[in-house]
């Protein structure tokens, strides 16, 4: 496997897919799922790269990789269960702007949604690692908690490795593609804090004055 080219992460990646094969993929994914830095989008098309030159088996890579983001995620659930209801209200309390009332709002949406929340957070950038934090605080059911992330992983792994498997030498243009969406979620974040704080910054012009 030519490595010649590549820069940074996608060089690393495939030295691990050298040395390890399938597993090292994996090993790649669970790493990315606790350092989000390391993107998914040049692991996943890169290791679909490798399987059309015959360089690994498809099925292998598919399986490793969903493993690998299984076993991150639950770190980060473990992360989450550690930290615990009480310690996380501890925290917020001191942060400005935000209120006990507005957390035990998400807590209870989490425990109606939770199970969507965790499928279909696997499949958007940036939030694919954070959502298992707050499935851990919430004792998310564990082995609910394993097939929903495994499904929801098993089908973004599988985009990610088929479009870098058909896209060939051009596997990088999925990380550009991939990248758009990522764009877009975090101008839909930015939003969404920007509404809440100049909502509480409203309440709090409005509020008496004692």
């Amino acid at each position: 496997m030519a490595s010649s080219g590549l820069g940074g992460i996608a060089e690393w990646a495939t030295g691990l897919m050298e040395t390890l094969g399938a597993p090292g993929a994996g090993i790649a994914v669970a790493l990315e799922n606790l350092f989000p830095p390391l993107p998914s989008e040049v692991i996943l098309p890169l290791a679909g790269f490798t399987v059309s030159k015959g360089e690994l088996v498809l099925w292998q890579v598919l399986l490793w990789t969903t493993v690998g983001s299984v076993i991150g995620a639950l770190v980060l659930y473990g992360l989450g269960a550690l930290l615990g209801r009480d310690r996380m209200h501890a925290l917020v309390a001191k942060v400005p702007l935000v209120k006990s009332e507005d957390v035990r709002k998400t807590e209870a949406w989490f425990a109606d949604h939770g199970r969507k929340t965790v499928f279909f957070g696997r499949m958007i950038p940036i939030f694919r690692s954070l959502i298992s934090i707050p499935a851990g605080v919430e004792r998310m059911p564990l082995v609910t908690f394993v097939v929903f992330t495994a499904m929801g992983s098993f089908i973004w792994n599988t985009l990610l490795v088929m479009g870098g498997y058909l896209l060939g030498e051009q596997w990088s243009l999925v990380e550009t593609y991939v990248g758009v969406i990522t764009y877009v979620v975090i101008g839909l974040v930015v939003l969404a804090v920007g509404a809440f704080v100049w909502k509480r910054l409203s309440e709090r012009r409005k509020a008496p004055q004692g």
